[in-house]
C-alpha cells in the first residue's frame, strides 16, 4: 500500500508540474506574437505614406532650363531628382508623372524600350536647353540612359531613358521593379519623384 501511495503522490506532482509548464508556455506564445506584431507595425508605420500609383500633375509657372538629373537610395523608396536652374517657389516647375504600358517619345511617337516590370513616364516643364539661347543645359540623348546616373543595386529602379526635350518639357522613362506607389513634390529648384520599395511598406 505504501508503495502505491508513494507512486500516486509522484504521479500527482508530475501532473501538476506538466500543467504548470503548459500554462507557462501558453502564456509566452501570445506575448511573443504580440511583440512581433508590434515590431512589424512599427516598421511599416515608418514607411506609411498613402501615395498610390495614379497620375500626378502640377501646372507650370515657367520653363526654366533643366540643369541635372540625379538619383538616390533611401530606406523606404528610390528617388530621382530634376535640378532646374532658377526655379523658385514663386516660379514653380510643372510636371506630369504616370505609369504607361510603353514609353513613346514626345514629338516622334517612337517607342523607346525601357527595362523593368513597369514604366513611369515623367514629364518636367524644364527643357534641356536655354529657352532664350537654345544652348544645351543638360546632355540627355534620346533613347540613351541618363548621363552620370548609375542605378546598379537599387531596390526599385531598374532603368532610365532620356525621351526628348520637346515644346518646353523634358521627358524621361523610368523603369521600376513593379507598378509601385510613388509621390512627386517640388522644392526650390527641384522636382522630386520617390518610388516606394513595396506596397506592404507603403500603402
Amino acid at each position: 500500500m505504501r508503495r502505491w501511495g508513494t507512486a500516486l503522490a509522484a504521479m500527482t506532482l508530475a501532473g501538476g508540474a506538466l500543467a504548470a509548464t503548459a500554462g507557462t508556455a501558453g502564456a509566452v506564445t501570445p506575448m511573443a506574437a504580440k511583440a512581433a506584431a508590434k515590431a512589424a507595425a512599427k516598421a511599416a508605420a515608418a514607411c506609411e505614406t498613402g501615395w498610390g500609383s495614379g497620375e500626378k500633375t502640377a501646372a507650370p509657372a515657367g520653363h526654366a532650363p533643366l540643369e541635372n538629373i540625379r538619383t538616390g537610395r533611401h530606406t523606404c523608396y528610390d528617388r530621382i531628382v530634376f535640378d532646374v536652374k532658377g526655379a523658385t517657389a514663386a516660379d514653380r516647375v510643372g510636371y506630369r508623372v504616370e505609369y504607361v504600358d510603353a514609353l513613346h517619345q514626345d514629338g516622334s511617337g517612337e517607342e523607346i524600350p525601357v527595362s523593368g516590370g513597369a514604366i513611369l513616364d515623367i514629364h518636367v516643364s524644364a527643357p534641356s536647353y536655354g529657352p532664350g539661347t537654345g544652348g544645351e543645359s543638360y546632355p540627355g540623348r534620346a533613347r540613351k540612359p541618363l548621363p552620370g546616373v548609375d542605378i546598379d543595386g537599387y531596390q526599385t529602379f531598374r532603368d532610365t531613358r532620356f525621351g526628348a526635350s520637346f515644346e518646353g518639357e523634358t521627358q524621361v522613362g523610368l523603369g521600376v521593379r513593379a507598378r509601385l506607389p510613388f509621390r512627386v513634390f517640388q522644392t526650390d529648384g527641384h522636382v522630386v519623384v520617390d518610388v516606394a520599395h513595396s506596397w506592404n511598406a507603403v500603402r
